[in-house]
C-alpha cells in the first residue's frame, strides 16, 4: 500500500508509531491543545480502515528493517530470565583479595536478580496466557423504561467518553 491520501492521516500514523499514543500524535499533527477533542478524534483515526492498514503496514516495515520479531523478543526475554536466575557469589574484599562472602553460620553467600527474573517471567507467562484474567458479569439492565431518545442520548455519550447526564 502506498502512502494515504490525506496526508495528515499518514503523518498521524507515522507520529503514532512513535509510541503508540494516538492523543499525543492527533495533538501533534492537528495541533490542537484540547485533551478531550484530541483523544476522541485519535480513536476515530484510529478506527479508521485505511489508517489501520497503513499502520500495520508501517509497522510490519519497520520489523522488517531492524529485524525484530516475536521469536527474537520471546527468546530474548527468556535469556534475561535464566541470566537473572543464575546464581552469582556475593564477593567481598579481604586484604588485596576478593573472597566468597560467608554468612553468620558459615555458608557461602549466593545472589540473583529476583526482580528481574520475576518480570521476565511474568513476560512470558502473559505471552502464553497463563495470567489471563477473567470477569464474570451477571445480572439486567432493564431499558423498558427509558425513551428511544434517552436511549439514543446515553449512546451517544458512551460513544464520545462523556460523562452520562443525570436526568
Amino acid at each position: 500500500m502506498k502512502e494515504l491520501k490525506n496526508k495528515r492521516h499518514e503523518t498521524f500514523c507515522h507520529e503514532y508509531l512513535k509510541d503508540l499514543n494516538a492523543t499525543r500524535a492527533y495533538k501533534d499533527v492537528y495541533k490542537t491543545k484540547n485533551q478531550r477533542t484530541a483523544e476522541s478524534a485519535a480513536q476515530r483515526l484510529l478506527s479508521n480502515v485505511e489508517v489501520q492498514r497503513r499502520v500495520q503496514e508501517l509497522m510490519d516495515e519497520r520489523s522488517e528493517r531492524v529485524k525484530i520479531d516475536a521469536d527474537y523478543v520471546l527468546n530474548t526475554i527468556q535469556e534475561v530470565a535464566e541470566r537473572c536466575m543464575q546464581r552469582a557469589p556475593v564477593m567481598v574484599r579481604l586484604g588485596k583479595e576478593m573472597v566468597q562472602a560467608i554468612d553468620e553460620e558459615g555458608r557461602h553467600v549466593w545472589r540473583f536478580d529476583s526482580s528481574g527474573a520475576n518480570k521476565s517471567l511474568e513476560l512470558l507467562g502473559k505471552h502464553l496466557k497463563l495470567f489471563t484474567e477473567k470477569f464474570e458479569h451477571s445480572g439486567s439492565v432493564d431499558l423498558s423504561s427509558l425513551s428511544d431518545e434517552k436511549i439514543n442520548e446515553l449512546l451517544k455519550q458512551y460513544l464520545n467518553n462523556e460523562p452520562p447526564t443525570k436526568n
